[in-house]
């Protein structure tokens, strides 16, 4: 009951302190614009990016065929055998990682 009754009123306080502090900057994301096409046109700005969803695809299927290579790879490791393609291959594998995330991203 005492534990009930001090999580309230630590709670209460504290919306309390929230609320009454002044607020100094305003942290509110922007909303998001407007789906009605008929109210605002449009107006392709030279920021717009272009993404070639082939091409996302693409890299996106042959950085899933690379790394699906790469557990036989570690097993030939453990038998102590170094492919000498594998470093090359999670090089690969790193940079389509990161080329897909910077377009899916932006």
């Amino acid at each position: 009951m005492h534990k009930s009754f001090l999580l309230w009123f630590t709670l209460v306080f504290g919306l309390f302190v929230s609320l009454a502090a002044p607020q100094t900057r305003n942290n509110y994301p922007k909303p998001p614009e407007t789906l009605d096409s008929s109210t605002t046109e449009k107006v392709p700005t030279a920021s717009t990016r272009h993404v070639d969803l082939g091409q996302l695809q693409r890299e996106a299927d042959d950085l899933a065929r690379t790394a699906q290579t790469i557990p036989s790879d570690v097993a030939s490791v453990r038998k102590g055998m170094l492919p000498k393609d594998v470093i090359e291959k999670l090089k690969q594998i790193e940079k389509l990682s990161k080329r897909l995330r910077n377009e899916l991203d932006h």
